[in-house]
């Protein structure tokens, strides 16, 4: 059985439900993120009800995926290693803030084995972000420092011996993301026209 909040008070039923005439996404409370790499698989998984406060935090959190590259759609012509790289760098500062923002009653579960908006998103950070960015971004950092000055980034790049791994590399971390980006959707009751429209298939 679903539980939803719609102006305060919970409706229980099953697949998609209707707000105003627009189709929202489901959440079931349950999570589960798989993080793919290296022929290992790491996962996030438990339950989650979401307060308002983390519904919110949520919605922060998503907006900071969707637009942010790996995530993002992005044209391979247009695509560096060094800037998706950066990109991510950048969640650990946006989960900090976040965090800050709506306080500690966003990373309190309310009963034993439960989740928070807090736990989720110190364990992406943790058990997908953090491992990917020590390993792969000192050797990033290493390599383009030895492009030529008017080199073109992209050109240089394709260059490297472990220019494939690294794209297949963060191919894996977005694919992640892109769950994580899911379950936030869904907690924030996100339309499913946003939700659908959003994250693009990668070419």
């Amino acid at each position: 059985m679903k539980r939803y909040m719609i102006d305060g008070k919970v409706n229980h039923f099953g697949g998609s439900f209707h707000y105003r005439g627009i189709r929202m996404a489901e959440f079931d409370h349950r999570v589960s993120i798989s993080y793919l790499h290296d022929g290992l698989i790491e996962k996030i998984e438990g339950t989650w009800e979401p307060t308002e406060s983390e519904r919110n935090a949520a919605w922060d959190m998503y907006v900071e995926l969707v637009t942010r590259i790996p995530v993002a759609y992005l044209k391979p012509s247009e695509r560096t290693l060094r800037l998706e790289m950066s990109s991510l760098y950048k969640l650990f500062d946006i989960t900090r803030e976040i965090l800050r923002k709506y306080g500690p009653s966003v990373a309190r579960p309310r009963s034993e084995g439960q989740l928070s908006f807090g736990y989720l998103a110190v364990k992406v950070l943790e058990t997908i972000l953090r491992p990917f960015m020590v390993r792969w971004y000192p050797l990033l950092i290493d390599y383009d420092s030895t492009r030529l000055k008017n080199e073109p980034a992209q050109e240089h790049e394709k260059k490297w011996e472990r220019y494939e791994e690294l794209k297949n590399a963060i191919n894996e971390v977005r694919d992640a993301l892109i769950q994580y980006a899911n379950v936030l959707a869904k907690a924030s009751e996100l339309p499913m026209m946003i939700l659908e429209d959003c994250i693009q298939t990668r070419e």
